[in-house]
């Protein structure tokens, strides 16, 4: 489903002087219905390597590829077409703080032409699958930090995406309502998503099992099946 070949990322300054190098040289393939954990100390390339996902960032060097897009090449007329099969969740929720949590959810559809009707079935069914079909009335400023990132989660599944990706969710919350976030993650690929989370967490993880990729200063320098929180 995704695959960086040689990827290496470098951002420049104002005046084309070499600022830093994100990535360097990074080769990986991600199969559909993977759970994969990308690991690394703060500007390790975790986000940037997101964004090239995303499509929002293009390789200085290297193909990404996304369900056989390469999408560096990929015209900029179907990128949002592309972009609506991946769901992305940030550590800072990006909720609009004057729409309720139903409104937030249905946001991202009204603007695709989804009939009213069809918006209301899927965003009732997509907050009970976070847990959220009690709170769906309340406005981010009267939900928990937990609560808020369940929102952006429901957000991020409402266009039934292929996968989703994950950039420190957990970032902003206790352990509690982190381990919380992770329970919910594992629950959506469950159902048969793929999921790529970015994270520092070492507790989280090391409880997962599931296969890690950890960066270091740009390079990728672990990839194992059932791994470890090791920097």
């Amino acid at each position: 489903m995704i695959s960086f070949k040689a990827v290496t990322k470098i951002f420049f300054n104002r005046a084309g002087k070499k600022q830093i190098t994100a990535l360097n040289n990074v080769s990986f393939e991600i199969k559909m219905g993977e759970f994969v954990s990308i690991v690394g100390k703060s500007g390790a390339g975790k986000t940037t390597l997101l964004k090239l996902i995303l499509a929002e960032e293009k390789p200085t060097k290297g193909e990404v590829f996304f369900n056989g897009d390469n999408l560096a090449k990929t015209k900029r007329a179907r990128l949002p077409r592309i972009r609506r099969k991946i769901g992305a969740v940030f550590q800072d929720y990006k909720l609009l703080p004057s729409k309720t949590a139903e409104e937030n959810v249905a946001y991202a559809l009204e603007a695709t032409g989804v009939k009213d009707e069809e918006i209301a079935r899927d965003v009732a069914k997509i907050l009970e699958i976070v847990g959220l079909n009690l709170r769906e009335k309340n406005f981010p400023e009267e939900l928990s930090a937990g609560e808020r990132q369940r929102v952006a989660i429901a957000r991020a599944l409402i266009h039934r995406p292929k996968v989703i990706l994950a950039d420190e969710p957990t970032g902003n919350l206790d352990p509690y309502n982190a381990l919380e976030i992770v329970k919910l993650l594992l629950k959506i690929h469950e159902l048969g998503t793929t999921v790529v989370l970015a994270t520092h967490d070492r507790e989280i993880i090391n409880r997962l099992g599931k296969r890690v990729l950890t960066l270091d200063s740009g390079r990728l320098v672990r990839d194992e099946e059932r791994g470890l929180f090791i920097i």
